[in-house]
């Protein structure tokens, strides 16, 4: 019993001892935002006052910080464009600081350059920044990627001027599209989807390598673009942007914003180009470019008590029409021998959107949202005699809602989800029509040390009215060697139902037939792979290194078949094996202070399955390189930019129509390496922008991209055997207005 008791007193001595350690070694968590409006600050920068341990926020404006040095009981909190502020926090687990903007301190200009590779995010993520976006040609969102090394934008066929994104060596439609985190532009809008939103509208773009999130959905298999519209609060009260170029295209794009009450205001976003020259420079009888003219209307409103509620709502009206084909092609000509082959489509797409997020009082750290979406996509076209017409209508709830285990270390985000869609389609009287209803729920774990360590695993389980039950995890790890030297690994499974006619458009533009298999599943695929970065400095200039692999492999896809024979496009089921490899080294330095320098090099390896045999996809080539060179005075008054991109060989579909019929089967052809470079030169004024510049300056064009370009309406022709420019060098100038 004596023993007992000495035993006791002895631990209530040593508790007694330590209470004043345990009571300094607590680590300090807390939110950092706007003073105005009450919006999340990421990436601010928290630090111990005098010594160098720090920490920054996270996309919530989150952070935990690790226990005090001796002695220290104040915090420096700082970011850019807003006034330091420190705390004291002797005794305080948890704090909420509000930053006050210098803008609305004084009129002063801030200047400072955004590292493109977030050093912050547990997944690879990449931000093209507004000012990046005015480094190429206005006036949509294909432009927006061409100072961009990790996105590439192809022309899919010599008549309809659409263009597609690849990412880790697969087409656009792995990739999910989102604007403002809200998943758009997918199913049937996917062939013009690039023209859908004009440069102007964008605030920044988002590319996240890998399939991310759970939180947007299952489609994401090989990574997501993030479009960030402009904010009603923040964006400039008025800006024009005039464009016109060698070709005779012309676009205008007018923003003006408003601020009704300190809680409401909205943007209003207008675009317009058109094309009416018959352009035919390459002399084979076919339009460069098919005549155009599109109308686009943007309009956002947003609510912010700058407390605990923020609602925004966006509604986007568009109508385009294309008239391509030969020169002498006019709008309603029959389709038949002896007359001029033309392609005509018309499309009228409506969408909206609304967000709202509520913040619980004395919980920085816990929100519910609600985010509601729809679009009726509406399309009428035909290529030749081929006519080709459809709708989509969609529509999404997402509800999520997010909190903290315990404390700001351990923190979660779950939630319900009901996609609804309704396609139906008309290829030359053949009609395909599907019902998708799918509702689902979500869970999404992040653990964040107080230095180096983020895991973020997450899974959803949606049922779907066609397949069943549909199970997508994912998972992302992040890892700081030092503030410098970061590691990211990632792992997940993407789930989508394929349209295989929008996003093989470009096959339409040929005599081909269209083969359907029956019974075409799902597309499933695991995507895993990592990244590296290192951030440096080299003669008190700044860098970044940063390399990555993606292994991609699919369990089943829909594959489009032009191998086995020139006179068809055949769509089965995956039948074999499928993958694609994918690296990429970029190197980012500022050579000078008025001189930045990107390069990168890139490999694919990327196969399919043709026919029993494993080849390389077409199109796809092993090797390419990116360069470009960034140029600006103080104050940016001039600014210069130069891309080059280099393209190795790749292999096409052969077209030996003469052979027969069974010994065509798996054949191709590799095309030569080429390289294309556009520049720009900006001169700046207080509210005025002049530019010029040049698309493919080099004037490089694939020879004879239209296959029996003579004979039309013969079996052979096809137009959608492009791999390279099929228009020539572009010169264009523009101006930009803008009132603050």
């Amino acid at each position: 019993m004596l023993s007992s008791k000495r035993q006791a007193l002895f631990a209530l001595t040593l508790f007694g001892l330590l209470l004043p350690l345990l009571g300094t070694a607590q680590s300090l968590a807390g939110r950092v935002v706007d003073a105005a409006n009450g919006t999340p600050l990421i990436g601010a920068s928290v630090i111990w006052l005098g010594t160098s341990q720090a920490t920054s926020t996270d996309a919530n404006g989150h952070f935990t910080l690790a226990p005090a040095p001796a002695g220290e009981t104040a915090v420096l909190i700082s970011y850019i464009g807003y006034k330091p502020d420190t705390v004291q926090v002797q005794g305080r687990p948890h704090i909420v600081v509000q930053l006050r903007s210098i803008t609305s301190i004084q009129e002063v200009t801030i200047t400072g350059k955004q590292d493109r590779y977030s050093a912050m995010t547990p997944t690879n993520s990449q931000i093209i920044t507004a000012k990046d976006l005015t480094k190429s040609a206005c006036c949509n969102l294909a432009e927006s990627f061409e100072t961009n090394a990790s996105v590439e934008v192809s022309t899919s066929d010599a008549v309809s001027g659409a263009k597609q994104i690849q990412m880790l060596g697969l087409d656009g439609a792995y990739t999910l599209m989102t604007t403002d985190n809200v998943p758009a532009l997918r199913g049937l809008a996917t062939p013009y989807r690039l023209n859908y939103l004009s440069g102007t509208y964008i605030d920044a773009i988002d590319i996240i390598k890998g399939t991310g999130s759970v939180l947007n959905g299952y489609e994401s298999i090989s990574g997501q673009v993030n479009v960030r519209l402009k904010d009603p609060e923040k964006t400039d009260r008025l800006h024009v942007n005039l464009y016109g170029n060698s070709l005779a295209k012309w676009d205008a794009n007018v923003n003006t914003s408003f601020t009704l009450t300190p809680k409401l205001s909205t943007v209003l976003m207008l675009h317009t180009d058109q094309l009416t020259n018959r352009v035919d420079n390459n002399n084979d009888g076919f339009l460069d470019l098919p005549l155009g003219k599109h109308y686009n209307v943007f309009n956002k409103w947003k609510y912010n008590t700058g407390k605990q509620w923020v609602a925004e709502i966006g509604v986007q009206a568009l109508r385009e029409t294309r008239i391509g084909g030969q020169v002498g092609y006019r709008s309603g000509m029959p389709q038949e021998e002896g007359s001029f082959y033309g392609t005509e489509s018309e499309t009228d797409r409506f969408s909206g959107f609304s967000k709202t997020s509520y913040t619980f009082k004395n919980k920085p750290y816990q929100s519910i949202g609600l985010i509601l979406s729809g679009a009726r996509h509406d399309f009428d076209s035909h290529y030749g005699s081929r006519t080709y017409n459809g709708y989509q209508n969609s529509g999404l709830a997402n509800l999520i809602f997010q909190s903290a285990f315990g404390n700001t270390a351990h923190t979660y985000k779950t939630g319900l989800s009901y996609q609804y869609e309704d396609f139906q389609e008309n290829l030359a009287g053949q009609r395909l029509k599907r019902q998708e209803r799918v509702p689902g729920a979500f869970f999404e774990y992040i653990y964040q040390n107080s230095t180096n360590l983020t895991l973020v695993g997450g899974v959803r389980a949606d049922h779907h009215n066609l397949y069943g039950w549909v199970y997508t995890p994912r998972f992302n790890v992040k890892y700081d060697f030092n503030p410098n030297s970061i590691l990211r690994l990632a792992a997940g499974k993407g789930f989508r139902v394929a349209n295989p006619i929008a996003e093989n458009v470009a096959s339409l533009i040929s005599n081909r037939a269209f083969y359907f298999q029956n019974n075409l599943q799902p597309e499933k695929a695991w995507n895993m792979g990592g990244s590296f970065t290192q951030y440096f400095e080299v003669g008190e200039r700044k860098g970044a290194f940063i390399t990555d692999y993606y292994y991609t492999t699919f369990q089943n896809q829909i594959v489009p078949d032009m191998y086995s024979s020139p006179y068809q496009v055949a769509f089965t089921n995956l039948n074999g094996r499928s993958f694609s490899k994918s690296f990429q080294a970029e190197l980012q330095y500022e050579l000078t202070s008025m001189l930045d320098v990107k390069a990168a090099y890139k490999y694919f390896d990327v196969r399919t399955t043709y026919n029993g045999e494993l080849l390389r996809r077409p199109f796809i080539p092993n090797h390419r390189a990116f360069l470009n060179l960034g140029f600006a005075t103080p104050f940016d008054k001039w600014r210069a930019d130069l891309t080059g991109q280099w393209f190795g060989k790749r292999p096409v579909p052969s077209m030996e129509h003469d052979m027969n019929e069974h010994e065509s089967s798996n054949m191709m052809r590799t095309v030569s390496p080429y390289a294309v470079f556009n520049g720009q030169i900006t001169r700046a004024f207080k509210r005025w922008e002049v530019y010029v510049g040049g698309e493919n300056l080099l004037d490089y064009k694939q020879k004879n991209p239209i296959i029996s370009a003579d004979r039309p309406f013969s079996q052979d022709f096809d137009a959608s055997m492009v791999w390279a420019p099929v228009i020539g060098r572009v010169i264009y100038a523009g101006m930009r207005f803008t009132l603050k």
